[in-house]
């Protein structure tokens, strides 16, 4: 186990490499001078040149991506162009809000997700199960941006219950609409995905055992069937959790949550390349640390799976 935390540890490394890689090629091709968007209109040619020497972006692109790297093994994240501001400060500042928006989506998916899908395998072909599978559909195909802006047309403003963008005083309420809009498909999937494996677990021998050992209904279900039919389940959630935490783009924006997501955002329209590597760099991070993790409750929930040598052992 150790071997394998390690080994997916290094694995990181070449990731981040590469990411950054791409990331400043794009970044360096598009057609916009840093600098211009510094000092804006009316610059003088020598303002704009001595700003560029200074900014470091007068240097071939091989120059500027070995500055980067090296600032970025240091933990720096560069400086913003547009607000001159540390990277590292604008993420810090808006990172908590996409971590507590994802926090509320998770606990939404998982616990709608599961007690759904729970209940649409035990009633199997009931008008339950009928029911669960008409609402996962509709949230599947439903676009997130527009099931986004029907909430905030219905509960926001034709009724007034709920707040329609923004943080507000970070109270509970401001949470709701947006956490509902990032959690609809996930729980979709959570459910469905629920249902699919409850079915196979209780189908498997040791299940008909323990019926035919006199076991109730709700011990031979929670205790001997669930356990086993998270273990797909915990790795989609866990995996979205990595997503969510990354922030959510379309949610972030349409509800104007202060999160990195619509950070990143403005930062593409604004051409502002550190906030944008430096944002997915962190993204990225936390998407691989949360798929560790899951990997590691992999082994604690399912005790034939045991990893060592970097493969698993069955």
């Amino acid at each position: 186990m150790l071997y394998y935390i390690i080994k997916r540890i290094l694995q990181i490394i070449p990731v981040i490499i590469g990411i950054t890689l791409i990331l400043f090629i794009l970044m360096y091709v598009i057609p916009e001078d840093p600098a211009r968007l510094i000092l804006q209109k009316g610059a003088t040619p020598q303002a704009l040149a001595n700003l560029r020497e200074k900014m470091g972006i007068d240097k071939p692109i091989y120059v500027q991506y070995w500055r980067y790297v090296t600032s970025l093994a240091k933990g720096d994240l560069g400086i913003s162009y547009r607000y001159r501001r540390s990277v590292n400060e604008i993420l810090a500042e808006h990172y908590p809000n996409s971590i507590k928006l994802a926090f509320a989506a998770i606990i939404i998916e998982t616990i709608i997700g599961i007690i759904a899908g729970i209940i649409s395998a035990v009633k199997k072909y009931s008008f339950l199960d009928i029911l669960v599978t008409i609402s996962t559909t509709i949230l599947v195909c439903i676009p997130v941006y527009w099931l986004g802006m029907l909430l905030q047309i219905g509960l926001g403003l034709k009724l007034g219950w709920l707040p329609m963008s923004g943080m507000g005083d970070g109270s509970i309420k401001y949470y709701i609409l947006p956490a509902i809009t990032l959690a609809s498909v996930s729980t979709a999937f959570v459910a469905r995905m629920t249902r699919s494996s409850m079915l196979d677990v209780l189908s498997n021998d040791y299940i008909r055992t323990a019926y035919a050992k006199g076991l109730s209904n709700n011990r031979v279900i929670f205790k001997h069937s669930l356990k086993n039919a998270l273990i797909p389940v915990i790795t989609y959630i866990g995996i979205d959790l990595g997503t969510l935490m990354g922030g959510a783009i379309l949610t972030e924006t349409i509800f104007a949550w202060p999160g990195v997501g619509r950070t990143i955002y403005l930062a593409i329209l604004q051409r502002d390349a550190p906030v944008v590597i430096g944002g997915t760099i962190i993204l990225v991070l936390i998407f691989v640390v949360i798929n560790l993790i899951v990997d590691i409750l992999y082994a604690t929930l399912d005790p034939r799976i045991r990893f060592g040598g970097g493969e698993a052992n069955y």
